[in-house]
Parts: C-alpha cells; structure tokens; sequence
C-alpha cells in the first residue's frame, strides 16, 4: 500500500459536517427532531450520535460520527495485515442506518470512514472505506433502479470500471453465507482505498475526493424512494414480514459486519455500534413465503445480484 500524505483535520471536518447536513435532512423528511448524544471513549477519542426512536417515519434510524484511537490494533483490523499488527490507530466516520416503519419503505446503510495506523520512526498506512446499500422488504424495480444509477453517477468521475467494482464488492460483502443470500439489493461497497488518480492526483486528493462524493451522494439516492413509499397502506402481513426480515439484518450485522466486529472489538461505545439494529425483529423455524405471493418475490426477483442500470 503506498505511503502518502493525509490531512487529519479535513477530513474531520468533512464527516462531522456530512453528519449534520445529512440529520437535517432526515429530519425535515420525519418531521421530528434526533437526538444528539456526545461522547467519550476511555480509551482515546469519542464521537455524537443522532438517533431517532418512534419517529413519524423512522421506526429506528441513527447517524454517527465517531473518532476514536488507541495503542494496539484490534484483531479485526489486523487479520488481513499482520503487518500492522501492534501499531497505534485511530479511525473516523460517519456510519448510518435508517428503519421506516412502512414495510414498503426500504432500509438503507451507509458509511464512510478512514482508518490510519502509526509507528514510530515510519510513515502512517491509511486507507478509506465506505458505501452505501439498499435493503428492501417489498420490492420496486424503479426503486432499485435509482439507487444504483445514484451509485455509479456518483463514481462516474473516479473512473470507468469504479461502479461495476465496487457494485460487485458490495454484492459479495452484504452476503448472509450462512442463509445462502443477499442481504439487500446491494449498492456500493469499497475499503482499504488509497491509490492515486488518473488525472495527477496524490492518493489522499483522489481517495478523500471519492469517498466525500459518496457521503454527499447519499440523500439523493435515498431520500426519492421514501418520498414514493411513505404512504403506502400497510397492515400486519406487512409488519410481519418486515420484522421477519429484519431478522436477516440482525444476523449480518453481529455475525458478518467487520464494522461492527472492530467496533465491539475496540472498545467501542456499544449504544452507537448496536444502532444498526431494528426495534422490532421476529424469527421463525425454516419459514418460507408462499409461492407467487410477493413476500416470495423479494427472493425472485430482487435479493439475487443483477445489472439494475
């Protein structure tokens, strides 16, 4: 991984900015306020978290920042580089996921963050990670649709081949192995991002650039599809199925989410990192949809990885 320059204050200022831009919009969408809670990590560093619980829109939803440090990488973040193992760290983000209560309004995911670790009379290695995803519970084709075409407009500028990598990432990572299928309908997912830009660019100006543009991006592909779906009658079937659902997102976040393993793993503040987590979750022994009903769809139709563009 080559070694570069990167500027710590900036991008600080970036997703401490992001993250309010953003819960502003979400909350003139809800028509409630978040919550803010700051806060301190024991260990070095700390962050705010925004949620909201019982919203008008939101069932559940979180956006947070969070900086954080300390003296010895955890094992989550060393496993693929043994390399850094013992070194100082410190990583920063803004991380979000939102749960409507409309079981026709889809969940969504994103976050954007950058890790360094430091030695002593050595460069730092870092590297910047993020993405975005859709997790839909009743399935629209032109809402998948959007997303995607949000996600590669948005990669369009750092080069031809970005989107269908980091679509292909995406489809991969957010992949319960266990059940044998797709969380959701994927999106875009990159980590460890540090090369230089086709046009001159220092690795820091390029990866900074691209992971600011999928931050800033992300309303846009989202904010859309709630707007068609919020006042979509619902009954119970709906409900639950949606908590039954739910219960795949559970599974991938504390079984398979590198994320939220690092965080827990760090000492991390456990109410920020379990914020994925939807209020309402059901379980049931070897369910299945039945056959031609458009729960059954959702597995048809829209969890197998295709071209939405």
């Amino acid at each position: 991984m080559p070694e570069a320059p990167i500027d710590i204050a900036a991008i600080r200022d970036f997703f401490t900015g992001l993250q309010d831009r953003i819960v502003a919009e979400l909350e003139a969408a809800d028509g409630l306020p978040f919550l803010r809670d700051a806060w301190e990590r024991p260990q070095g560093g700390g962050g705010i978290s925004r949620l909201i619980e019982e919203g008008k829109l939101f069932e559940r939803g979180g956006v947070n920042f969070s900086h954080v440090m300390g003296d010895q990488l955890p094992a989550s973040a060393t496993a693929h580089r043994p390399e850094l193992a013992g070194r100082r760290w410190q990583a920063m983000g803004v991380s979000l996921v939102l749960h409507p209560r409309n079981p026709y309004c889809p969940t969504a995911h994103m976050n954007v963050r950058c890790f360094v670790a430091e030695k002593e009379a050595e460069a730092p290695v870092w590297w910047f990670g993020g993405g975005m995803d859709l997790t839909p519970y009743y399935g629209f084709a032109e809402d998948a649709s959007h997303f995607h075409r949000s996600c590669r407009d948005t990669l369009a500028p750092f080069g031809a081949d970005v989107h269908a990598r980091y679509k292909k990432w995406c489809d991969d990572y957010f992949f319960l192995k266990h059940r044998g299928e797709a969380r959701g309908v994927g999106g875009i997912f990159y980590d460890d991002l540090n090369e230089a830009g086709d046009g001159g660019e220092t690795p820091f100006e390029r990866c900074f650039a691209l992971t600011q543009a999928v931050g800033n991006s992300f309303t846009a592909a989202y904010l859309p599809i709630i707007g068609r779906r919020r006042d979509t009658p619902f009954g119970e079937r709906e409900r639950d199925f949606q908590a039954y659902r739910r219960g795949r997102y559970v599974e991938f976040n504390l079984v398979w989410d590198r994320g939220t393993l690092f965080g827990l793993q760090s000492g991390g503040r456990a109410e920020a990192i379990l914020m994925s987590l939807p209020p309402i979750v059901k379980w049931r022994y070897d369910w299945k949809p039945e056959p031609g009903s458009v729960e059954a769809q959702l597995y048809t139709d829209f969890l197998p990885p295709r071209d939405w563009l």
